[in-house]
């Protein structure tokens, strides 16, 4: 075999592993319920789209942005909980994103609590309400400029029990900065 065929062959290979190793790709992609872990679930509509009007990079920067950093959302976002959803998912956002989160009631006696960010610098929880009917309403504002993980948590409890809420639900927050360019 010729040189030039085998390095075809190795170029080919990587291509084709970068392409099933990332996390929003393929069909299924893991969810449970078929989408792919970037997205959030049905009713969610992104304002913007997720590149900004420049994003190329030079040719050679260590700074092009990862497979599965194409599809974060950007703007504002609508992500609803369902009940039978699955009981975490992922998102991936870019700075400055505000996330809408409605968490619909539960099928059991339980009711949700509240929501709480485990890294308030990456996503802070800034709206809080219950309505009557036990539908639960949070709004999340994620970090302008930086970037990080956040897992936002949603517990749940009966009412008429005595002891802390459980976690019911988790939404894996990734917020992805722009590449830089200069």
């Amino acid at each position: 075999m010729r040189w030039w065929a085998g390095a075809w062959a190795v170029v080919a290979v990587l291509a084709l592993a970068a392409c099933g190793s990332s996390d929003g790709g393929g069909s299924a992609s893991g969810s449970p319920s078929g989408r792919p872990s970037t997205e959030p679930s049905s009713g969610s509509t992104p304002a913007r789209p997720s590149r900004p009007p420049s994003s190329s990079t030079p040719s050679g920067s260590a700074a092009s942005p990862s497979p599965s950093a194409t599809g974060c959302v950007a703007g504002r976002t609508l992500v609803t909980v369902e009940p039978g959803d699955p009981v975490q998912r992922r998102l991936c956002v870019r700075p400055g994103t505000v996330i809408s989160l409605v968490l619909r009631p539960r099928v059991d006696d339980k009711r949700w609590t509240d929501v709480r960010s485990s890294a308030p610098v990456f996503v802070v929880v800034t709206g809080w309400r219950r309505d009557p009917d036990g539908t639960a309403h949070a709004s999340l504002r994620c970090a302008g400029t930086r970037g990080g993980t956040a897992q936002i948590t949603a517990p749940a409890k009966a009412p008429d029990v005595a002891g802390a809420a459980r976690v019911a639900f988790t939404l894996d927050v990734t917020v992805t900065p722009y590449p830089r360019e200069g």
